[in-house]
């Protein structure tokens, strides 16, 4: 059995859908299961739509449902049989006419809670999930639609929940395995799942591709295939650098570093599931499908190359924290980090002196609170418009002289914050934001003017 999990890019129109039910027909040997993405940007607009009835904006949100029903409408149409186009036509509209109480009901309220948030964005993949199956069917695939809400049981927090695997695994083991040995292809919606007590709930933006992995793990597939719209992981973003070079393989954990500090291509918790059950996870192109991807595995390949990628993470702010108090005395640093948690903000990098703290942050939502509640122990500054480059390898710590040379090709911009020791497999510094894409075009000159042909294409 393999997963294969499809975008929404690989599914934003009829003829995007069409190649996606070629790519898996041309599979079915490897018994899959299907798990979508909503189409193209229908999640943005869902929300937009709430937002706007929040805001009392009523008919305007009622206006954005008519037009987005219309979208699913015709390219279902477009894509199913004459069996299954009564069927599919009457779901479609039964799904937007709860949408449409829903608009109604947040209007009134004046409310958008996160229960609310996941109610109306969890229709995107399941308005995708049923065009896709009809699509798969007329394809002459055999295919079947599990409501990932039955299979994937989550915890209550809203917005970012987490899945359970015990009862997950077992729903999946008795749900889907036995169709999928029957010879269906299950086609499910990604990012969505439930309590145990069937509350609809998500696993935050981005989360169909971890839903591919917690499926993928809860039936032993031999792979997870994640379906976007480039060719694989690359050695920087091809719109900083426009001749990139694509990764062959990289590992588990650097890829969850790519991931994290701004590569887009995997959602940061996807690998998770997969590390556990040692399940590769295959990234590949749905407009190219003959393209062999990047592949990742639990153990690096050896190569002469000790920075595999570069990431980058935009939008970042820099939190400078100055005290003598911190000079040899106990709890600071705990005290500090307690007023980040308190206001609910992640903190990306720290570097440390003995009497100032730095730290980035990319969510600002709560940065005045921080900056009182700091101010009441420490001096504090602020720096804005940050980024993040990010260069990752597991060969970075082991291998001499990288620091000497990131520092020789960035001698002509200024370096904010460094970080290395966090973790064995990445090495960040923050510059400004003006000055990114030249730092990353100098870096990605450094460090891959040659390439290992084991692992760059």
């Amino acid at each position: 059995m393999i997963v294969m999990k499809f975008g929404g890019t690989s599914l934003e129109s009829a003829a995007a859908i069409g190649r996606a039910a070629g790519i898996v027909a041309a599979r079915r040997e490897r018994q899959p299961v299907v798990v979508v993405s909503a189409m193209g940007k229908t999640t943005n607009q869902l929300l937009a739509m709430a937002s706007a009835a929040v805001a009392g904006r009523r008919e305007e949100a009622l206006s954005a449902l008519s037009a987005l029903k219309n979208f699913h409408l015709d390219h279902a149409r477009a894509l199913a049989s004459r069996e299954d186009a009564d069927g599919l036509e009457q779901a479609i509209k039964e799904h937007f006419q709860d949408l449409s109480e829903l608009a109604k009901g947040l209007s009134v309220l004046g409310e958008l809670t996160p229960r609310s948030v996941d109610a109306i964005s969890s229709y995107g993949e399941r308005l995708s999930a049923r065009i896709v199956t009809a699509a798969f069917r007329k394809a002459e695939i055999d295919a079947v639609h599990v409501d990932s809400r039955r299979v994937l049981i989550t915890d209550r927090r809203h917005t970012q929940a987490a899945p359970l695997y015990e009862p997950t695994n077992e729903r999946l083991c008795a749900q889907v395995v036995p169709l999928v040995r029957s010879g269906q292809v299950v086609v499910m919606g990604g990012f969505i799942g439930s309590t145990e007590d069937g509350v609809t709930t998500t696993l935050g933006r981005g989360g169909s591709d971890f839903s591919a992995s917690i499926v993928g793990a809860g039936i032993g597939a031999e792979e997870i295939q994640i379906w976007t719209d480039v060719d694989g992981m690359l050695t920087a973003d091809p719109n900083t650098i426009p001749n990139a070079h694509r990764l062959k393989v990289l590992s588990f954990a650097e890829a969850a570093e790519l991931a994290y500090f701004g590569a887009k291509v995997l959602h940061p918790s996807t690998v998770l599931p997969a590390v556990e059950r040692n399940i590769p996870v295959l990234i590949l192109n749905s407009r190219r499908p003959e393209a062999a991807g990047t592949r990742v595995v639990r153990q690096a390949v050896p190569t002469t190359n000790p920075v595999k990628s570069i990431a980058c993470k935009k939008n970042i702010t820099v939190v400078n924290i100055h005290s003598t108090r911190m000079l040899m005395a106990h709890g600071f640093l705990h005290r500090m980090f307690e007023v980040f948690d308190r206001y609910e903000t992640a903190v990306d990098m720290v570097s440390t002196s003995e009497v100032s703290v730095s730290a980035t942050i990319d969510n600002t939502a709560r940065l005045e609170e921080i900056r009182h509640d700091l101010e009441k122990f420490a001096e504090v500054a602020v720096e804005t418009d940050c980024a993040i480059i990010c260069l990752v390898g597991e060969s970075i710590r082991d291998t001499p002289g990288v620091a000497a040379r990131i520092f020789r090709a960035l001698e002509a911009i200024n370096v904010v914050m460094i970080s290395q020791g966090g973790s064995q497999w990445n090495l960040s510094v923050v510059v400004s934001a003006k000055d990114l894409t030249a730092a990353v075009r100098l870096l990605h000159g450094e460090f891959f003017a040659e390439l290992d042909p084991a692992v760059f294409d």
